[in-house]
């Protein structure tokens, strides 16, 4: 085998799991997180509790930490079905404002200096990673039938 057939196989092997591998990973964070939230061991609940405090003081932080995790238990789901992408993923990009917030509401608890971040902003970040593999999802569509 050559390196020219190899990295061939290589690629076509990506190609094929790419998708998949990323819909399976999607599901597992989002419900895991999720679940943690919804049974109270979450330990970003300090940081969604001081979010909702300086966005939503009106509402009960345990009442809104189980909707949270039910709603990202329910993004990782449809995650998992093929055909509802244009459903799940508007609600990752309103899950993905949200929990962006911080590092511009909570400067102190997710900054130590200027393009520093703490472990807390280091976890908001990583969501780039999300937001990508989200998009390599969407690509594998094929667009809406054309109305005549």
């Amino acid at each position: 085998m050559t390196i020219y057939s190899f990295d061939v196989r290589l690629i076509h092997l990506f190609k094929k799991y790419s998708e998949p591998i990323s819909r399976l990973a999607i599901f597992i964070i989002f419900f895991w997180f999720g679940i943690l939230k919804v049974l109270g061991f979450s330990p970003a609940g300090g940081l969604v509790r001081d979010l909702l405090s300086a966005t939503m003081p009106f509402m009960q932080p345990e009442t809104f930490m189980v909707l949270f995790g039910l709603f990202e238990m329910l993004i990782g789901l449809l995650f998992l079905v093929r055909g509802l992408e244009r459903v799940v993923i508007p609600l990752l990009a309103f899950h993905m404002i949200t929990t962006i917030m911080p590092l511009f509401l909570l400067t102190s608890v997710t900054w130590t200096h200027p393009f520093i971040p703490t472990l807390e902003g280091q976890y908001i970040i990583k969501n780039l990673v999300i937001i990508a593999a989200a998009i390599g999802i969407a690509a594998h569509l094929h667009p809406l039938k054309k109305n005549s």
